[in-house]
């Protein structure tokens, strides 16, 4: 056994380094014509008085096919995997200027003169309260929404304060305070958030960047 393997060795050698490359680059690959050339060269030195056997020969036929088989498919996979990449980068940059819905406790006061954000309720509410303070943590602006179902609230404020006054543009925190059965609690609160900009990061899919910070793109509730 251990004389076969060394013969079909040598004959490999002999196959892949008896010519010379063409070029200056050599070219070190076992393609499928260097496979036959060694299926046809074990024939010529097989015993005529114990021939080989014939699904010996059909498998070895068959492992030098699905080799090349799987050769070109990775090739076409990294072709595909390349493509994907262009086509991510060409979408990501449409999202730059548009506003992501983020998990968060601070409310962005643009130029529209008006903020959105989301309460998330997962049960019923007999009483929400939405307070909104300041940078200097003062009261500006309490909202009684009254009783809500589970889910996400939708929530807009029109950037007045409680007198009625138009609040200057800026960064307001967001606290939805709740009474379910009796006992208070704060709710979580999604914003819209500003897309400054976007990687493509690989495995991580594409990222996009805010004041919040970054986050990938499959965290996103929402754009606007």
């Amino acid at each position: 056994m251990s004389s076969e393997v060394s013969q079909t060795t040598s004959q490999v050698d002999s196959l892949r380094w008896s010519e010379k490359p063409k070029t200056a680059e050599k070219d070190d690959t076992l393609k499928q014509e260097d496979f036959f050339k060694l299926l046809t060269q074990q024939l010529s030195y097989q015993d005529p008085s114990k021939p080989a056997d014939n699904d010996q020969m059909i498998a070895q036929m068959t492992s030098f096919t699905m080799a090349e088989g799987i050769s070109n498919l990775n090739t076409k996979f990294e072709s595909l995997s390349a493509s994907m990449t262009s086509n991510s980068a060409l979408q990501a940059s449409t999202l730059v200027g548009k506003k992501a819905l983020l998990e968060s406790d601070t409310l962005e006061l643009g130029t529209s003169g008006s903020a959105r954000a989301s309460i998330i309720a997962t049960e019923p509410v007999d009483k929400l309260v939405v307070n909104i303070y300041d940078e200097s943590n003062q009261l500006v602006r309490s909202i009684d929404m009254s009783k809500q179902d589970t889910g996400a609230i939708r929530f807009e404020w029109d950037g007045k304060n409680d007198k009625g006054e138009v609040m200057p543009q800026g960064e307001y925190e967001i606290k939805a305070e709740a009474n379910i059965n009796g006992e208070f609690s704060t709710l979580p609160t999604a914003t819209f958030k500003n897309i400054d900009s976007v990687n493509v990061n690989g495995a991580n899919g594409i990222i996009i960047n805010t004041k919040a910070g970054a986050v990938r793109l499959t965290d996103v509730a929402e754009i606007a």
